[in-house]
């Protein structure tokens, strides 16, 4: 699944979500995904918070296969920043 079919099917989770913070996903060499309220982009720039994982993670996260609370305990993703930001944004996705 490419970079852009993933910030598409994100785009539609936030689309009627109250959610306003902003959150980088960093997928190392495969690119970032950048959600700032509800818009979702692929630029590369600033968020409040940044999430690293590797691109297969990330899928795994967004299609519900991955649980994010055991995706950090087991060392699979990061969090850099405001980590309140990303507790408010696993509901959304």
């Amino acid at each position: 699944m490419s970079l852009d079919d993933i910030a598409a099917k994100i785009r539609q989770r936030v689309a009627d979500s109250d959610f306003d913070k902003s959150v980088k996903f960093d997928l190392g060499g495969d690119g970032v995904i950048v959600i700032d309220g509800s818009e979702v982009t692929t630029e590369d720039r600033g968020a409040d918070c940044t999430i690293t994982l590797s691109k297969d993670d990330f899928e795994s996260l967004v299609a519900g296969e991955l649980d994010p609370t055991a995706a950090f305990m087991q060392g699979k993703l990061k969090v850099d920043g405001d980590m309140s930001v990303a507790m408010q944004l696993s509901q959304v996705l």
